[in-house]
């Protein structure tokens, strides 16, 4: 029962009443006041002279009236022009004329009373409330009586009055002033708990996620197991004199689950978990990030045992040094705060940090000492095996045709994470779904990773027939340098179907077992199958095209890397000549950077060169000495626009070689 008791959260200290703002609202009270008394109501009561009043009560259109101390409020039904014969007219002009005629020597009193009299207004003649101000008048009471109308006086009731013109005003007011200062209310407990962290805690213990749910990483789920049994019976780790690691720092390349292992870590142990971003603590006042740690560890604290995951770490933990500028002070101060927490934890306490991150090497040395981040699990991308559980995994609630296999996916699929894997599954799920398939093919999951490799289909993107024909040559040299290279990936197809944003063609190289390792001969090799498709076309056209490029990018830098970081090169020799790189993410642009001197990078450059031009070399070789079979794959390619693995090594007469470890596509840009 008293696992179930929640705790009540504590409120932050509420803002101030802001009196001052009265100055200002007070006005606006009065303003809205008046437009109360006097704007809404003409809205519904017509206003009208005195003198208009008596024009109506003189031509008997005032049925009834309410007579106040000042004002007069009534009902006027005006009359209808009604039609008149002949002889009537002809009376009325008569009568007319004699009281023009009287009327002469006095025009300006007549003149207005005769046409207000006899004139009706213009307009259409409907019922209306009036109300108009009183003015001494003897004769009104005698007035009304002759004509008839019912009439009455009315003393104002002071609590009517009171009601309607102040009272409900008033109320309004303050309806809207307490509306409008606990909206000022709430912003300023929002600003007081600026400093409150935003980690998100899952509510409910189970999580979700277990180690079931996570494959490719056999090694990191067994050593976060220990963590998991831990917080399961600390009693038996404690009598023993042993200490849990106080934090868990996951790091791999982006993809590879680090965040679903820590979801994973608090539902086999049934624990809460906190979550949090690194970037969540930094804002843009200085101390904010440091008491929002605070918090943090207190809430911790509250619920132990419990998981606290924070992802992306190296956004706050980076190395410290002498900075200027208040966001790096801010971040410096974060990290300073994070580190004094995780020292300050007693031993047992049941709190777990866990943190991911993929750039491990800029992170501070201070954080990584035992006693904070005791252990360092790797999350790598997996292996044959591993990418064969993931895709079981991801097709768990997917239904798969029974041509469907699985292993030969993961073996097309070298160097991909598990984001990559579950991104394939669901692009073929599209895939079979845009067919009107009920169930998944094994054409659908071929051609998702083709998808994810090269890109998507762009079959509208039309080539001419010279250019057609250029592509297809190119990528037919790609395959035959390969097919004739020991050291190559095995082609598995051919396409000059443009795909992605500048692809052409492509030709897909996929490895048949998994290699950590590479020689220098799979390296040149690689080098010389990358040059093929230029050196197809100054074999056939005799001139080449802009559709090197990526070949040519490609090319170039794994020559550089092979002389300046693998020590491949006996003229720059053993040494190491390239800066430092990221661990785990890669160049933005593929550049490098030197470590040494320039005489040394002079000489990098001519060894890349010659490593280039002797690739090229060997290349144009095996393309001369099976010129014909470059005819004969081209024609069909032409043909079919896409050759697979079986159709290429049957026209070339050669059966593909085993054994090859990493893939690799070739593209015409």
């Amino acid at each position: 029962m008293e696992e179930k008791k929640k705790q009540t959260p504590k409120r932050g200290p509420q803002a101030p009443w802001p009196w001052q703002s009265l100055i200002w609202y007070l006005p606006l009270m009065f303003l809205l006041l008046w437009l109360w008394q006097d704007v809404w109501t003409s809205l519904a009561v017509q206003t009208i002279p005195y003198s208009q009043f008596k024009d109506h009560l003189a031509r008997g259109e005032v049925r009834e009236c309410v007579i106040t101390e000042d004002a007069i409020e009534g009902r006027i039904v005006p009359k209808a022009p009604a039609s008149k014969t002949t002889g009537e007219a002809q009376a009325a002009r008569a009568g007319k004329q004699g009281e023009r005629a009287a009327s002469e020597d006095q025009p300006t009193k007549t003149a207005g009373r005769e046409t207000g009299a006899a004139q009706h207004p213009p307009g259409p003649v409907r019922p209306f409330v009036f109300r108009t101000v009183r003015v001494e008048d003897p004769k009104l009471v005698e007035q009304l009586e002759a004509a008839g109308v019912k009439f009455t006086g009315v003393r104002p009731g002071l609590m009517s009055q009171v009601m309607l013109a102040w009272v409900l005003p008033l109320g309004l007011m303050m309806l809207l002033w307490f509306f409008v200062f606990r909206r000022i209310g709430t912003a300023g407990q929002a600003v007081m708990n600026i400093g409150k962290s935003k980690a998100r805690l899952v509510a409910d213990k189970d999580t979700g996620v277990t180690f079931d749910d996570v494959a490719g990483c056999d090694e990191a789920k067994v050593e976060l197991a220990e963590v998991v049994d831990f917080l399961k019976s600390p009693d038996r780790y404690a009598k023993l004199g042993a200490k849990i690691p106080k934090g868990l720092l996951l790091v791999g390349p982006p993809g590879t689950g680090k965040t679903l292992l820590a979801r994973a870590i608090a539902g086999e142990a049934k624990v809460p978990f906190f979550s949090i971003s690194g970037s969540d603590f930094v804002e843009m006042f200085v101390g904010v990030g440091a008491a929002r740690v605070r918090d943090l560890f207190e809430q911790a604290k509250r619920h132990a045992p419990c998981i606290v995951f924070i992802d992306e770490i190296d956004a706050i933990g980076r190395q410290r040094g002498v900075h200027v500028g208040a966001v790096n002070d801010e971040r410096e101060q974060t990290l300073n705060q994070l580190l004094v927490e995780m020292d300050g934890f007693e031993p047992n306490t049941g709190v777990i940090l866990v943190a991911a991150t993929n750039r491990p090497e800029v992170l501070d040395r201070a954080l990584l000492r035992p006693g904070r981040f005791d252990r360092q699990v790797v999350v790598d991308v997996p292996d044959l095996e591993g990418r064969r559980a993931i895709l079981e995994i991801h097709a768990r609630n997917k239904p798969l045709a029974p041509d469907v296999d699985l292993s030969q996916i993961a073996r097309a699929t070298p160097g991909f994470s598990g984001a990559d894997l579950a991104n394939i599954m669901n692009e073929a799920a599209l895939l079979a779904a845009r067919r009107g398939s009920k169930t998944i093919a094994q054409q659908d999951l071929e051609e998702a990773v083709e998808k994810v490799v090269a890109g998507p289909e762009r079959r509208s993107r039309r080539l001419d027939e010279e250019e057609k024909r250029r592509v297809a040559y190119h990528e037919v040299g790609h395959a035959l340098v390969a097919a004739w290279s020991p050291h190559a990936d095995p082609v598995h197809k051919i396409s000059i179907v443009p795909r992605g944003r500048g692809a052409l063609g492509y030709t897909l190289q996929l490895p048949e077992e998994q290699q950590y390792l590479l020689t220098r001969a799979e390296l040149l090799d690689r080098i010389k199958g990358l040059l093929g498709g230029r050196a197809a076309e100054e074999i056939v056209f005799g001139d080449v095209s802009t559709g090197a490029q990526n070949d040519l990018e490609r090319a170039t830098a794994l020559a550089r890397q092979m002389v300046c970081t693998y020590g491949m090169s006996d003229a720059v020799g053993l040494m190491h000549c390239a800066g430092a790189r990221p661990q785990f993410l890669p160049e933005a642009d593929g550049s490098h950077q030197y470590d040494c001197s320039e005489e040394t990078a002079r000489q990098i450059d001519k060894e890349v060169q010659r490593i280039l031009t002797e690739a090229y070399n060997g290349a144009k070789q095996i393309l001369q000495t099976h010129r014909d079979l470059i005819e004969r794959v081209a024609e069909r390619l032409i043909q079919q626009e896409t050759i697979d693995q079986a159709t290429f090594h049957e026209l070339i007469g050669r059966a593909p070689p085993a054994g090859r470890r990493a893939a690799s596509v070739a593209m015409e840009t």
